[in-house]
């Protein structure tokens, strides 16, 4: 940037300060842009205008249990502020529902497949070698990139092509015991308690450190020429439940209200189970089928999701302080669900609502309009192509062929509709598409890796059913809308096949 540039950036209201009306930051802005094109050579301006900042906030196992969603009982007012200052969508879903493979799709912007983002272990250096990654394309075009906490599930993971500097993550393990009395409380697979509650500093634990390692960070990065790509990993509220004693406190157990579909959806198929990741925990000497257990693991998740907000809270503040916010792209996003009770089932890894729905919110300053929802169909594999598209950086032809999402610029701004009729998602022998009304899965019979038949269906009519309960695949009455999905997912799947990294 100029002398002159700077001069007059001192010179009137930083964007995103309080207490400056619109009008003034606008004609401030002009001022800005006038004077700099005329002691600019012709060309030069371009080059030399501000791209925003992006700090992308990812949170592990963060279904749609916030304010915000609809859930009041839920603590949640900071991202749920975040909400109010931007979009919200309400019907967004991950391609895979476990951490390593969701995050592979949506870092690449490439669906997965049978042989590619499968399980919680999944790499991009492993199964998508020469795919583009969305910090490697912000940093190729000139931005400085940082990935703090869990980012990629492995912290190497094309480490040296996404990252200007190394990944960082606090010394402290994720499922670090605070409370000494855990000790006690260890299970067969060498893990502690399913929960914890010590009154201890919101830094005694991961996500605490990996807070204050984003506020050191973006009080750096200000000082920068280079504009920030700046993404924030939290682990919470991932099992365990281990959260400060204060965000605990924020709820009356026995006031937490209870899933009201505990059975297994009725005609559902033996391929749908439930994730077992709880039971690798000590339970405390808990019954998994009471009431007692229930509301203990629905608090605990509730506390860790209100120990996350505000830490959100935190770093969304010191944007502010810095004067950052009104030049800085937020985007808060979940690499899967979570079902607290539902049909039975506690986590993510199967392919009902509460685990492959997540929350995704966007503000965008000068583009996104305050307060504004929608249910448009969305993925996070459009979030490379969206974010690239905000901050006006132009793909190539070979990674506009890479990606499988959608740039949702034009819904973001109001002036289209979402990208789809329908979004793609898939959990081991299971591929699922969902469309306004539907969600349809088919479970294949795969014999020496290949898909031979069709196993087993399950069709859920979200507008007669919203909760799932019953399964309406093998009724007569839905036998067209059964084939007619079937079509749909299989050309989503062959779309899923199509790219493949030489």
């Amino acid at each position: 940037m100029t002398h002159l540039m700077q001069w007059l950036l001192g010179s009137i209201p930083r964007l995103g300060s309080r207490g400056v009306d619109r009008p003034a930051r606008g004609l401030g802005l002009v001022l800005l842009v006038s004077a700099c094109a005329c002691f600019l050579p012709a060309g030069e301006a371009a080059a030399e205008e501000d791209r925003p900042n992006v700090l992308f906030i990812s949170v592990d196992d963060l279904g749609t249990w916030l304010g915000a969603y609809g859930r009041p009982y839920v603590h949640s007012p900071h991202i749920d502020r975040l909400a109010g200052e931007g979009m919200r969508f309400d019907r967004a879903y991950v391609q895979v529902p476990v951490c390593g493979a969701s995050r592979g799709s949506m870092l690449t912007g490439i669906y997965p497949t049978r042989e590619r983002f499968v399980s919680y272990d999944s790499m991009v250096e492993k199964e998508a070698p020469d795919a583009v990654t969305l910090p490697q394309f912000f940093r190729e075009n000139g931005y400085h990139t940082v990935s703090i906490g869990k980012v990629f599930h492995h912290r190497r993971d094309t480490e040296e092509r996404s990252w200007s500097e190394p990944a960082a993550s606090p010394k402290q393990n994720p499922l670090h015991m605070a409370d000494p009395e855990s000790r006690q409380f260890i299970s067969e697979r060498g893990r502690g308690p399913i929960y914890e509650h010590p009154d201890v500093p919101d830094d005694e634990y991961f996500d605490g450190q990996v807070a204050r390692m984003t506020l050191e960070a973006l009080r750096r990065l200000r000082g920068q020429q280079e504009p920030f790509f700046l993404v924030a990993g939290f682990f919470n509220p991932h099992l365990p439940f281990y959260a400060p004693k204060r965000y605990w406190d924020l709820y009356e157990r026995d006031e937490i209200p209870l899933a009201e579909n505990r059975s297994r959806p009725e005609g559902a198929p033996g391929q749908l189970t439930g994730s077992g990741e709880f039971r690798s925990y000590h339970l405390r000497g808990l019954d998994e089928g009471s009431d007692e257990f229930h509301r203990i693991m629905r608090h605990g998740y509730f506390a860790c999701v209100s120990y996350v907000d505000k830490l959100v809270g935190d770093i969304l503040e010191e944007l502010v302080r810095l004067e950052l916010d009104g030049n800085t792209i937020v985007v808060l996003w979940a690499d899967h669900g979570f079902n607290l009770g539902e049909h039975g089932f506690w986590g993510k890894h199967n392919l009902v609502r509460g685990s492959v729905q997540i929350p995704l919110i966007i503000r965008a300053p000068g583009t996104t309009r305050e307060g504004t929802s929608t249910d448009a169909l969305v993925e996070s594999v459009d979030l490379f192509p969206t974010l690239a598209s905000l901050a006006g950086l132009q793909p190539d032809e070979a990674l506009r062929a890479q990606w499988d999402g959608a740039d949702l610029t034009p819904l973001l701004k109001g002036t289209g509709a979402g990208p789809r009729d329908a979004v793609y998602t898939r959990w081991q022998g299971g591929d699922n598409v969902v469309t306004p009304r539907f969600s349809y899965t088919e479970y294949g019979d795969y014999r020496d890796g290949v898909r031979h038949a069709v196993a087993a269906r399950m069709l859920f009519d979200r507008w007669s059913d919203p909760d799932e309960d019953a399964n309406v695949a093998e009724r007569e009455a839905h036998a067209a809308t059964v084939q007619r999905l079937s079509g749909q997912l299989q050309r989503l799947m062959d779309r899923a096949r199509a790219y493949a990294a030489p």
